[in-house]
């Protein structure tokens, strides 16, 4: 099993014919992902990559029953690419467009509330079961098929996290890179709760970082519901200065909630076996499923 994508996923790129598309689609393809078509307004019609382009996303769904859209769309235009794939009937919506304006996202969630879609991101490396699908712009040669679940706030941290597990012999069920901004489609718990309902998923990482409570309102619904499978915390971030944004725009520490430290004790609090640093999460991982 697997959450979110696997090998029947039929996706889309929205962007395709762009640079960022064309790379991506291209080591998505290479990987084996079931890519079906893309989008461009304006090249409907013609052929990309040896995958046929349309002008509008209801196309690609109404003729090649397209169910997972992933979008390289500037930041202008990225929220419009968003709903355009929830109002055609996609299912997964993978943004990893950086930059959309919060203005945009607010008016994207408030639409997206009332569609049957999940979206991850926006600002995100996106999802990947090993071996099945890569939906995103991480490095495949990294990740190995297994049980154990990872969802992280970064894309750097989530390669590394996946590397650790790997080299301690284990392997990774699915990846989601949920993004870093204020406004996201999927949030820590979201995904969390996922990977609980996943029969082949036996533990998870959680990787998160300074700002905001996501991984706060996560620990604590984790312990609510039982703690049914192990979780493996870290959060980033714990040298950086109050009031300064760290590298994601979601990334500040606005009270003394938001910093890391606060975020460790709350994830200690609540079941969660904390790791100092992102160097020790394969051995947790080891260590938990012996």
């Amino acid at each position: 099993m697997s959450v979110l994508v696997n090998k029947n996923s039929n996706i889309i790129v929205q962007g395709f014919t762009g640079g960022e598309g064309t790379f991506h689609a291209t080591q998505m393809i290479d990987y084996g992902t079931n890519v079906v078509g893309g989008v461009t307004p304006g090249k409907g019609g013609q052929t990309h990559l040896g995958k046929p382009v349309f002008n509008t996303v209801q196309d690609a769904v109404d003729k090649v029953a397209a169910d997972t859209s992933i979008i390289f769309v500037p930041p202008a235009f990225a929220g419009d690419a968003i709903m355009e794939a929830a109002a055609a009937g996609i299912k997964v919506i993978i943004c990893i467009t950086e930059g959309i304006p919060i203005a945009d996202m607010v008016k994207v969630k408030a639409y997206i509330d009332n569609k049957e879609c999940r979206l991850v991101g926006p600002n995100c490396p996106g999802v990947i079961t090993p071996e099945e699908a890569k939906v995103g712009i991480m490095p495949g040669f990294i990740f190995k098929k297994g049980n154990v679940g990872i969802v992280s706030k970064s894309g750097t941290l989530t390669y590394e996290a996946a590397d650790q597990v790997v080299k301690n012999g284990y392997g990774i069920s699915t990846a989601i890179g949920i993004g870093g901004d204020p406004i996201i489609g999927t949030t820590t718990k979201d995904a969390i709760e996922l990977f609980m309902n996943d029969d082949e998923t036996e533990a998870i990482v959680m990787i998160g970082e300074i700002g905001g409570q996501l991984e706060a309102e996560a620990a604590r619904w984790i312990k609510e519901t039982g703690n049914k499978k192990p979780v493996i915390g870290f959060i980033a971030g714990q040298t950086a200065p109050k009031g300064r944004t760290m590298g994601h725009a979601g990334a500040i520490v606005g009270g003394k909630d938001d910093t890391a430290q606060a975020k460790m004790a709350i994830l200690k609090e609540n079941g969660i076996h904390v790791v100092e640093s992102p160097a020790k999460i394969g051995e947790k991982v080891a260590e938990i499923l012996g």
